[in-house]
């Protein structure tokens, strides 16, 4: 049984939360995020604001009244309408519903884009607010450009490719569901689809494929950190990388993704050094600034690399 911590304890839950909420003008945001370790006692413990929803994520268990109380308290600094809880250290991370009534087909808007939210549907909501900066690089990428979308589960770098001005898109994951919401998200932003195409496919199976696709101008890889047999990061992204060479069109750009804090951050570097030497290294992007990592190593890795023609 978990056990209840004075409310004194909690003054920095609410201030941090306070603090971005007031920094941020959009509504889809980690109003705090303990995970990263720099809120002692708190790591447990994420928050999200994704309008009209709060939605708090325990890793570890929390005493219901202190519950309660934290979301009495967030509800009066958020025009709320419905405080969700998932409880990610329990068998299936369950969701419930801790106070209000959840909205029927809820979205989430940033930077003028709007995404579907699967709340108690999936282990996550399908929309990755650490993202965000990756997101926006992608859109000032895009003009014109030929995109090959990797592991692109719901689609949200698509809907902001085809925002950025992309000419085409590709997407390709293994789960038609994902990449069905992500049809939709195109669809709730008005975007034609004529351009982009879904593909529910094994990455690891089609690499033929996308050769015959190729070539691309923009190639965006963000996988999941362990899809068991489909896709481990330690072993496959490099397989991935020795065959960029061979899908980009010249000056191509690769944004490569990495979200596992147990890789390094020359993870990234190591793997293209050595299977892809002909592209460049041109950028380092850092995740939004709610997410900071008390240990560097373990935040999320955004490279942009170049494919430079010899």
């Amino acid at each position: 049984m978990p056990t209840s911590l004075p409310r004194s304890s909690w003054d920095v839950v609410l201030a941090q939360a306070r603090s971005v909420l007031g920094t941020y003008s959009s509504d889809a945001c980690r109003i705090f995020h303990g995970r990263g370790g720099c809120f002692s006692g708190f790591e447990h413990l994420a928050i999200d604001w994704l309008s009209p929803v709060l939605l708090i994520t325990l890793y570890a268990p929390v005493d219901p009244e202190d519950l309660v109380w934290l979301a009495d308290q967030l509800r009066s600094e958020t025009p709320c309408s419905c405080v969700l809880v998932q409880r990610r250290h329990e068998p299936k991370a369950p969701w419930h519903v801790l106070w209000g009534t959840p909205p029927v087909a809820p979205t989430c808007q940033e930077n003028g884009l709007r995404y579907q939210l699967l709340f108690q549907r999936n282990q996550n909501t399908g929309f990755f607010l650490d993202m965000r900066c990756g997101r926006d690089l992608v859109r000032r990428l895009a003009p014109e450009r030929r995109v090959l979308n990797l592991f692109a589960y719901t689609c949200s770098f698509s809907v902001a490719a085809i925002a950025g001005g992309a000419k085409s898109v590709v997407n390709i994951d293994m789960s038609s569901a994902a990449l069905s919401v992500g049809r939709e998200n195109h669809r709730l932003n008005e975007q034609d689809l004529s351009s982009v195409r879904f593909l529910a496919h094994d990455i690891k199976k089609t690499y033929g494929k996308i050769k015959r696709m190729a070539p691309f101008d923009l190639i965006v890889i963000d996988p999941p950190t362990d899809q068991g047999r489909s896709f481990r990061v330690r072993d496959d992204y490099a397989r991935i990388v020795r065959r960029l060479e061979d899908w980009c069109a010249p000056g191509a750009r690769i944004v490569a993704c990495l979200n596992a804090p147990e890789l390094p951050g020359t993870f990234l570097e190591e793997i293209f050094a050595t299977e892809a030497p002909s592209l460049q290294l041109l950028d380092s992007v850092a995740a939004p600034a709610e997410f900071t990592e008390a240990q560097t190593e373990g935040a999320l890795k955004i490279r942009v690399y170049r494919f430079a023609v010899q």
